[in-house]
């Protein structure tokens, strides 16, 4: 027969039990992702050239990082080609949904928008073994909504919060970020980074944002800055280029052929990785 001593201690054990129990879950449900990443990641659908932007973008430490699981209704905005698209909702396409949310272009768009955004539709489109029942959608720049309120997720940006400080229109897009999402949804941003302190205008014009100005359009719009990453740093990138951040690869834009094996050695560009939680 049990003593008092052993009576006692049993409601410890359980509450023990359950928390291991639980620990072991989430262990595995890291584990699951983490296998199903690396899957997805070493995929054929995946181009050689995108696969060698892996080392600058660290797809999978990122998506772990913003808490990507299977079962997520996740939103991806301006996502241009679809270089994270194509890793994005292959996870999700059993048991989650992935909407990929571009700007609707004007009719004088360069063509090579127009042409853009069409082959991404045609891409989420084509394979429903790989992509499942992935959507492509366009949204109002100035009146912005992706999705029905409080249904998402997880909404990701990937380098695009230059382009809304430029156009003025940062304030209603990480507002309808918070609209979108569930209560305790999750934003995850990667944009480049200036050095703390550069004005807006420099920001604009390189394309080099500052930590606090993308954490302020977080905060007025509702959201509380939960963690922050280094995953995407880049300790060689010094932000001081002619041509602002489009001078690194992949663009190399207006750089002499004699100096690209100087930015080419430099990389991507140094940049900050953000994870905001809807409050």
């Amino acid at each position: 027969m049990l003593g008092l001593q052993h009576l006692i201690r049993l409601p410890a054990l359980g509450v023990a039990l359950v928390s291991l129990s639980v620990s072991l879950t989430a262990y595995a449900a890291q584990q699951d992702i983490a296998a199903l990443l690396d899957d997805v990641i070493d995929g054929p659908h995946r181009s050689e050239e995108n696969r060698a932007r892996d080392r600058y973008r660290h797809p999978k430490e990122t998506l772990m990082f913003f808490g990507l699981k299977p079962d997520m209704t996740v939103v991806e905005i301006s996502p241009a080609a679809g270089w994270y698209t194509e890793i994005i909702a292959p996870v999700l396409k059993q048991k989650g949904k992935f909407i990929g949310a571009a700007p609707a272009l004007p009719a004088d768009a360069p063509e090579t928008f127009k042409r853009r955004d069409t082959a991404y539709k045609n891409m989420i489109v084509s394979d429903p073994i790989l992509y499942g029942s992935a959507s492509a959608i366009t949204y109002d720049p100035i009146a912005p909504s992706f999705t029905s309120p409080s249904s998402a997720d997880l909404i990701l940006t990937f380098r695009n919060v230059h382009n809304w400080a430029k156009a003025g229109t940062s304030d209603v897009m990480f507002k309808a970020f918070y609209d979108a999402l569930k209560p305790g949804g999750v934003l995850g941003v990667v944009e480049h980074r200036a050095k703390s302190g550069t004005g807006l205008q420099k920001q604009i014009e390189t394309g080099y944002m500052t930590e606090a100005y993308v954490i302020d359009a977080a905060q007025r719009a509702g959201f509380k800055l939960v963690s922050s990453s280094e995953i995407n740093r880049n300790p060689h990138d010094t932000i001081d280029h002619p041509g602002g951040v489009w001078t690194l690869p992949p663009s190399l834009r207006g750089v002499p052929e004699k100096d690209k094996p100087r930015y080419i050695a430099i990389g991507e560009s140094d940049r900050m990785t953000l994870k905001f939680v809807k409050k």
